[in-house]
């Protein structure tokens, strides 16, 4: 070694260790996070609704089995960590998944958790236990899982049909905390006790979502902040000008369409805002039910009849993203490449051929410009919902459809949804996990409650399951990319557009990231603190 290196070594390793001390002292610890919430959710209990609603409010009440790492942007295996469980393995054949729980981990009332939640969770999820969920949009997540045992307090084994590599994926999303088994489903839906670093205070229904700090989170020195509340504010442009006068401190995720952007840099230059995919899609709903409906003729005309561009230009200032079933790339892991895209039907550039096209399969059955078709085109009534579906029946016109808007809120839409009480609906379709494994089988498969336009292909449902066991990720990409393809040749549920929009906060909020690839596992919120 030359001389005087050991002492500058020395030197280096001192004013790294100061750095990394004076990083820790900075983050502060006190004050309330006051966030704006664009509707007012149906319950609080996560399981059971299918919405951002419920689900990013509720985040920081509960724990994961796993989690996507808070820090980490874009969404993968490589960034799960471990939560409630210390760590995890599979047996050789992939069909035993075991957890090592953490010790001395209490619920929010005191009573200790152990792997009979666990194992109370999944059954609830499975349809198993003997008290139900009201709804249940994850079902289909978990149809591998044959059954899950509390080997032990610390022990917790998801027994598998088959080999399903990215189930660790699906437990690690914001979408699948741990309840506890001595709470009933009716008590989580008004009052969640959970294990996370937040408590849950009260929820007043078109007023307020208050949590506050669990000063015996099992994390030490965590979480930093005294409370989260959520003011709901459902007109934007109210919401938007209370944050730039610094009423709030961070806005509803992704509420801020882009065209808006420019309002908040005028009226507070100093926000930090950061615009992001989120995996959140625009899509052609179609009951597959309802006459003439049930035609798969009249479904193509519909699917033909759209310009995605269109939508992309006026609503996301060309900066959305066009795809299939899985987020498109960079963002989206398993996204269909361009050129595979521009072969699918509708995909093409040529927008005037496309409704040419579907203007003759309509002439075909009976319509035309003296015999038009009258239909309600049902939205949420939000403005990311609201917005698209006024194009869309613009659109429409084009190919002899004569669409009326028809709206609903948020706590009857995802019911309406599910009950297939609409015809054609603009469907808003984020995705939980950017994982084939959760698209196709929440989606896509025979029965899934989020099916909603009813859409069965026994064929193209045994090749989810062909992937879903596949270990090589390159051939399970290509297997993905092949169903991809089939889904929008059958009109499945024609994606419209991928939403890009940002969500702003104040200067003085730190440690919080912003996901690009699902808009629902950012807001455990135990690492961000407030400097001021």
């Amino acid at each position: 070694m030359p001389a005087g290196s050991g002492a500058r070594l020395a030197l280096v390793a001192f004013l790294l260790a100061l750095t990394l001390c004076n990083t820790a002292l900075a983050q502060k610890s006190g004050g309330i996070l006051k966030i704006y919430h664009r509707d007012s959710p149906a319950s609080m209990s996560v399981l059971e609704e299918a919405r951002l609603s419920t689900s990013m409010p509720m985040m920081p009440v509960f724990n994961n089995l796993v989690l996507y790492d808070q820090h980490v942007a874009q969404n993968s295996r490589d960034s799960i960590v471990p939560d409630l469980a210390e760590s995890w393995s599979t047996s050789g054949d992939g069909t035993r998944l075991t957890f090592k729980l953490r010790r001395g981990v209490k619920w929010h009332d005191g009573k200790p958790f152990t792997a009979a939640d666990v194992k109370c969770t999944w059954d609830l999820l499975q349809g198993m236990a003997t008290a139900k969920l009201r709804l249940n949009p994850r079902r289909a997540w978990y149809s591998n899982v044959e059954q899950v045992v509390a080997e032990a307090d610390d022990t917790a084994v998801f027994v598998l049909k088959r080999r399903q590599p990215a189930l660790i994926a699906l437990l690690a999303s914001g979408y699948a905390p741990v309840y506890p088994c001595h709470v009933p489903p009716q008590e989580m839906r008004t009052h969640p006790v959970g294990t996370g670093p937040f408590k849950f205070v009260e929820f007043k229904p078109n007023e307020s979502i208050k949590l506050v700090k669990n000063p015996d989170y099992w994390k030490p020195k965590r979480p930093y902040l005294d409370g989260i509340e959520f003011t709901i504010v459902q007109n934007r442009s109210t919401a938007i000008l209370a944050f730039s006068t610094g009423k709030f401190d961070l806005t509803w995720p992704f509420d801020v369409a882009l065209p808006l952007l420019k309002d908040i840099k005028t009226q507070a230059p100093d926000a930090v805002c950061q615009a992001a995919s989120m995996n959140a899609s625009r899509n052609l709903d179609v009951n597959r039910d309802k006459p003439p409906f049930d035609n798969p003729d009249i479904r193509r005309a519909l699917a033909l009849s759209l310009d995605r561009k269109a939508f992309n230009d006026i609503l996301d200032e060309g900066q959305g993203g066009i795809g299939g079933a899985m987020l498109p790339p960079p963002d989206g892991v398993w996204g269909l490449p361009p050129e595979m895209l521009k072969a699918l039907p509708g995909y093409g550039p040529d927008i005037e051929k496309n409704r040419a096209d579907a203007r003759a399969i309509m002439e075909k059955h009976g319509y035309g410009r003296d015999r038009r078709l009258a239909v309600k085109v049902s939205a949420r009534n939000i403005p990311i919902a609201r917005d698209p579906a006024v194009i869309l029946i613009d659109q429409l016109k084009t190919i002899y459809i004569d669409g009326e808007l028809e709206l609903a809120e948020s706590a009857v839409w995802f019911p309406k949804l599910a009950k297939r009480d609409y015809t054609i609906a603009l469907g808003l379709g984020a995705s939980g996990v950017d994982d084939p494994d959760q698209q196709f089988y929440q989606n896509y498969a025979c029965g899934s409650e989020l099916n909603v336009t009813g859409y069965c292909n026994k064929e193209i449902e045994a090749l989810f399951d062909r992937q879903s066991m596949e270990t090589d990720q390159q051939k399970r990409r290509e297997l993905v990319w092949d169903i991809d393809q089939r889904l929008q040749r059958d009109d499945a549920r024609p994606i419209i557009f991928y939403n890009n929009a940002a969500t702003c906060w104040q200067p003085s909020v730190k440690g919080l990231t912003i996901m690009v690839n699902s808009i629902y596992n950012g807001w455990r919120m135990e690492d961000v603190w407030l400097d001021r």
